[in-house]
C-alpha cells in the first residue's frame, strides 16, 4: 500500500489517540501497547493513520531534536505498515484537545512569535525536515501535516496569541512546507487549519492559504462551533457541514480539481449525543462522499481518552470510535461499514451542476457571511434542504465558462436567490 500514488480509491483513517497515556505516550513509549491499539484500528478497516509527535518531547532545546524520540516514531510507523496502515505525521504540535504543547524555548523568558522570529522559523524547519527525512523511505509514509490546526496560535481566541499579517502567514507556510519537502521530496505534505481561516473575520490564515498551499486543502469540521447549537443535532446543517466546508473550500482552490482531506471530523457529546453518534457519522460521511475530488475521510479519533486523565474538556473524553480498553462503538461500527461499502462499490459522484455564488474579495477579510448563522451558511443549506446539490464559486469565476465547465457546473445562484429557496436548514 503506498500513501502518495495518483489515483487512488477514497482513503479512511483514523486520528491516532494512544490507550495508555493519551499522546504523552512518548515519555513512556510502549511498541506493545502501540501495537495492540493499531491491531485495533485495523480490524475496523481504516487504511490510514495521523500520528502526533509532541513538539516539546521531540526538540526540548532548538538545537537538539531527540535521535531515540525521531527513532520512535519510526518504528511506530513501522508498526502500523505490519497491520497496512499508512502514517500522516503531524509536526508542529502544537495544540491537542484543548491543550497547548510549545517547547520551553518559544516561552516566557524565551517569548518570541513562532511565524515570524528568525530563529523560531530555523528551528522549526529543522525539526520538520529531520521528521520527514526519517519517514522518507518508509512505503507507507503518506507524508507531513506541518501542525494540528497551528493557526489557532496566531489569534483570537487564543490566550497569547502570536501576531501575524496574512502575508507573514502565506511566507511562514511557503517555508515550513519547503522545509518537509527538503527531508521528504517524493511525498505529498500539507498543512492544516481550524474553521477560523474559513469563518472569522479578520484572521490572518486565510481560506486562499488553506486551499492552495500543500498537495490537498485539509478540512477540520467540527459542528460544535456552533452549527449544532444553533440547528440541532439532526438538523441538514448538522449533517451537512462537512459537506459544505469541502465545497467552501473548492470555491478557493486555483485548481479546480484540487484534492480535499476531511482530515477531521466526529462527532462530540452533548452536542451530538451518544445515542445518535452512529446516525450522524453515517449522514456525515455520505454526505463528504456526494463531493468530488475527495482525498479521504480521518475521523477524530481512534480511541477514547483515559478518564484518569484531568482537566480535558468534557467533549474530549469520547471520541473515540474504539472505547478506552479497545472495544468498538457504533461510530466505529457504522464506519466499518461504510467502508466495506466504498470499497465494494466504488465512490463516483457526480460533479455539483448548481452553485452558490460567494462574493468576497480576494483576501476574504469578512468572511463571516460563510459561519453558521452567516447568510451564505444558510442559502447553502437552504439550496440542499430544496434538493440541490450546491457547489461554491468565488463571485468573480461565476461568468468564467471554461473554469465553470471544469467543475461541471452548469447554473451559478446568488445568495438572494438561495434564501427564497425552502426552508430554514
Amino acid at each position: 500500500m503506498t500513501g502518495h500514488s495518483g489515483e487512488h480509491a477514497v482513503r479512511f483513517g483514523v486520528n491516532y489517540t494512544p490507550t495508555t497515556g493519551w499522546f504523552h505516550h512518548w515519555l513512556d513509549f510502549d511498541m506493545d501497547t502501540v501495537r495492540a491499539d493499531l491491531d485495533s484500528i485495523a480490524a475496523l478497516g481504516f487504511d490510514h493513520i495521523r500520528a502526533f509527535p509532541l513538539w516539546p518531547v521531540f526538540q526540548p532545546n532548538r538545537t537538539l531534536i531527540r535521535p531515540r524520540a525521531v527513532e520512535q516514531l519510526v518504528e511506530l510507523a513501522d508498526a502500523a505498515a505490519e497491520r497496512g496502515l499508512d502514517v500522516n505525521v503531524d509536526g508542529l504540535q502544537g495544540h491537542l484537545s484543548s491543550f497547548d504543547f510549545v517547547p520551553s524555548w518559544q516561552l516566557t523568558w524565551h517569548r518570541r512569535n513562532m511565524f515570524t522570529d528568525p530563529d523560531m522559523i530555523a528551528g522549526e524547519a529543522a525539526y520538520l525536515r529531520t521528521l520527514a527525512q526519517a519517514l522518507a523511505d518508509r512505503p507507507n509514509f503518506i507524508g507531513m501535516t506541518l501542525g494540528n490546526e497551528i493557526n489557532q496560535f496566531s489569534g483570537e481566541p487564543h490566550p497569547d496569541p502570536d501576531r501575524i499579517t496574512p502575508e507573514q502567514a502565506q511566507e511562514w507556510l511557503t517555508t515550513m512546507l519547503a522545509a518537509c519537502a527538503e527531508g521528504a521530496p517524493d511525498h505529498p505534505h500539507l498543512h492544516a487549519c481550524y474553521d477560523a481561516a474559513w469563518y472569522l473575520d479578520d484572521h490572518p490564515f486565510t481560506p486562499a492559504h488553506a486551499a492552495r498551499h500543500g498537495f490537498a486543502t485539509a478540512i477540520h469540521s467540527w459542528v460544535f462551533n456552533g452549527t449544532a447549537q444553533r440547528y440541532g443535532s439532526r438538523s441538514t446543517a448538522t449533517g451537512q457541514h462537512a459537506a459544505y466546508m469541502i465545497e467552501l473550500s473548492k470555491a478557493w482552490a486555483l485548481d479546480a480539481h484540487r484534492p480535499v482531506w476531511l482530515q477531521e471530523v466526529g462527532a462530540p457529546e452533548p452536542h451530538i449525543p451518544a445515542d445518535q453518534a452512529a446516525d450522524f457519522t453515517r449522514r456525515t460521511v455520505e454526505a463528504a462522499l456526494d463531493c468530488t475530488d475527495l482525498w479521504g475521510v480521518t475521523w477524530w479519533c481512534s480511541h477514547d481518552v483515559d478518564r484518569s486523565l484531568a482537566d480535558f474538556p468534557e467533549l474530549e473524553y469520547s471520541l473515540g470510535v474504539l472505547t478506552n480498553d479497545r472495544r468498538p462503538k457504533p461510530a466505529g461500527l457504522e464506519l466499518a461499514r461504510t467502508i466495506e461499502e466504498v470499497r465494494a462499490h466504488g465512490h463516483r459522484p457526480a460533479p455539483r451542476t448548481t452553485a452558490l455564488a460567494l462574493d468576497l474579495p480576494d483576501d476574504s477579510a469578512k468572511r463571516s457571511t460563510c459561519a453558521p448563522g452567516g447568510a451564505f451558511f444558510e442559502a447553502f443549506m437552504r439550496l440542499t434542504e430544496a434538493g440541490a446539490r450546491p457547489a461554491v464559486v468565488l463571485q468573480q469565476r461565476a461568468g468564467d465558462a471554461a473554469y465553470l465547465d471544469s467543475r461541471g457546473i452548469t447554473e451559478v445562484v446568488t445568495v438572494d436567490d438561495a434564501l427564497c429557496e425552502g426552508s430554514h436548514a
